[in-house]
């Protein structure tokens, strides 16, 4: 794992988004798995803005949802499907077919963890896997407890991240169960970056970096890839850079 300390969250952003273009310059069909969020939300937009000034070309590339509220609608603003579509997929003028989400209205949701899964295997994998960290450490909606040797899932959500969750929406929702890709998936990702940022993550991120790997702490088990990334900016480490110990 290799952790990258930036001064602020637009150069981290920056970082981030140069990270991505970097990848579909190698291979422009790259598989990419974005989170929602709000931490990756200025990469998205610097990342549209560098793809339209630049000419840098994302239409051969790949698009997998990390996750999605169950019964949330598309159309809802708060959906993970709204943000990408908004944030992503039509500011770089990403072609439906290249695009990957959960169907969190089916009613088989079991069916759609396979589907999802198939869709990987046959796309050879993920390239790279962006993900923030959870106020609880969660990865996706891979929360406290959840076994690494999962992929595609749907778990009951946790507390924290059903508060949480609410700022997504213009009103009250319930939000009980995610679908989500699981830990497997992050550490099978070829390159893993978790980004965060703020004094608001100090905490989580302390954590992250300094205990125990265990399935107590999702995000922690980045520690354990091979090609596993983190970038935060210093407000996110309290001023101070702990030390990472595996």
């Amino acid at each position: 794992m290799k952790l990258e300390i930036f001064d602020n969250y637009e150069e981290l952003s920056l970082h981030a988004a140069k990270e991505i273009i970097s990848i579909v310059h190698q291979k422009p069909n790259a598989v990419f798995c974005l989170a929602t969020g709000d931490s990756p939300k200025l990469t998205y937009t610097l990342l549209a803005n560098e793809a339209r000034e630049s000419g840098v070309d994302f239409s051969k590339a790949y698009f997998i949802g990390l996750d999605e509220w169950v019964g949330v609608p598309p159309t809802n603003p708060g959906s993970c499907h709204y943000y990408l579509t908004r944030n992503v997929f039509q500011p770089l003028g990403i072609d439906v077919t290249h695009i990957h989400l959960f169907n969190a209205l089916s009613e088989n949701l079991q069916n759609e963890c396979q589907s999802m899964d198939k869709t990987i295997r046959n796309l050879g994998g993920i390239d790279l896997m962006l993900v923030g960290i959870g106020m609880n450490g969660h990865v996706g909606f891979n929360e406290p407890g959840i076994s690494p040797d999962l992929y595609s899932h749907v778990i009951n959500l946790d507390e924290v991240t059903q508060t949480v969750g609410q700022k997504y929406f213009n009103e009250t929702m319930v939000l009980k169960q995610g679908i989500t890709l699981g830990l497997k998936h992050f550490l099978e990702s070829k390159v893993a970056l978790l980004v965060a940022n703020g004094e608001k993550k100090a905490g989580i991120i302390k954590r992250a970096l300094e205990e125990t790997i265990s399935e107590t702490l999702p995000a922690i088990f980045i520690r354990k890839h091979a090609n596993g990334k983190v970038f935060v900016d210093s407000a996110a480490l309290g001023q101070k850079q702990p030390e990472a110990t595996l």
